[in-house]
């Protein structure tokens, strides 16, 4: 260890990094490396036994990744981690032992030590999979069993528009226009009262939505919708008793009904939902076809593909980076590829 180091235990140094990220960073990048450090400030705890970071050593950041990499964390629900999971995390953990640096916490080159997962193309896209004729399906059985609940709400925002979670959790009642031939919502960001956007002002835009959906809206406002107003004096969409949607919530209502048997399927697991553990509110993500928000906004990705929308159509639409177009937007087979470029030469 070297002398000029100042001692610091690690959960300090993780709130200097996140109060430092408030400057020049984005809030939804700021909770991300929130989330990604648990972990890290778990293990230097019960498993390194480290309660001063100028401890740390490159052979304590290879045994993290060995214990992160099997599924080391009380949260977490599988024996290994997926490798794009585990990069995140790595780098993420770069990132923070870059600031500790700076503020001489640990020595200035020992965020270089932190051993990264090389990803192939495969590994860029998740594992985590909706089919879109699956979300077809649960969007059809909200609307025939479930219709203008909560749940279909949010289903039929993120479905039909292509919306992060952030996004549809952000939407007050002055962000639609559900009147005429063209309703609409409109996203923005507004951080200074607790809704940003992922990309700040970059995510705002406006989605135009059929009038099926825009009924759907008109009759939660004006059916089972709690009337709240939030702590900032605006008055959400979505709403539950304690006021806007958490985004656990919506996260939970992806889950849900995303678990083949809550739709009346047959389980693909050869569990019997009376005794599943899964089959149970508090266990719903445990469940292996569970599928959360994000993977709906795949699924739509995908959807559009199959319908011959072009790129930047979908890039519009759905606020998604080129980037994020290339992991998900071909995720067709060569097969399939084929075959798009067929019909157009036939055209």
């Amino acid at each position: 260890m070297s002398d000029d180091l100042e001692p610091i235990p690690p959960e300090r140094a993780v709130e200097m990094h996140l109060d430092r990220m408030k400057e020049d960073r984005a809030e939804w990048t700021r909770t991300t490396h929130q989330s990604e450090l648990r972990p890290f400030v778990e293990w230097c705890r019960e498993e390194g036994s480290i309660d001063n970071l100028n401890e740390l050593s490159g052979r304590d950041l290879y045994e993290y990744r060995i214990w992160r990499r099997e599924g080391g964390y009380s949260n977490s629900k599988v024996d290994e981690l997926a490798k794009k999971t585990l990069h995140s995390n790595l780098s993420t953990l770069r990132s923070f032992l870059k600031f500790c640096g700076e503020i001489e916490a640990v020595p200035s080159d020992l965020f270089e030590k932190v051993p990264l997962v090389k990803l192939t193309r495969d590994d860029e896209v998740s594992d985590s999979y909706l089919r879109p004729e699956r979300a077809a399906d649960i969007v059809e059985y909200l609307s025939r069993y479930e219709y203008a609940s909560r749940d279909h709400v949010v289903w039929a925002l993120i479905w039909h528009t292509g919306a992060r979670l952030g996004a549809v959790r952000a939407l007050d009642l002055r962000d639609l226009d559900l009147e005429g031939n063209k309703p609409s919502v409109e996203f923005v960001h507004r951080p200074e009262t607790g809704t940003p956007l992922k990309n700040d002002t970059g995510s705002e835009r406006v989605n135009r939505v059929s009038r099926r959906v825009a009924q759907i809206l008109r009759d939660y406002v004006e059916g089972p919708r709690t009337d709240s107003v939030d702590d900032h004096g605006r008055t959400p969409l979505v709403t539950t008793d304690a006021g806007r949607i958490a985004a656990g919530t919506i996260r939970k209502a992806f889950y849900r009904w995303t678990r083949p048997c809550f739709v009346g399927k047959e389980c693909p697991h050869d569990e019997d939902p009376e005794s599943c553990k899964f089959a149970t509110f508090r266990h719903v993500s445990g469940c292996p076809s569970a599928r959360s928000p994000h993977d709906a906004r795949k699924a739509r990705v995908t959807k559009y593909r199959n319908d011959g929308v072009p790129r930047g159509v979908v890039s519009d639409q759905l606020n998604a980076s080129e980037d994020v177009l290339d992991k998900h937007y071909d995720r067709a087979s060569e097969r399939e590829k084929a075959d798009r470029r067929w019909q157009i030469i036939q055209q």
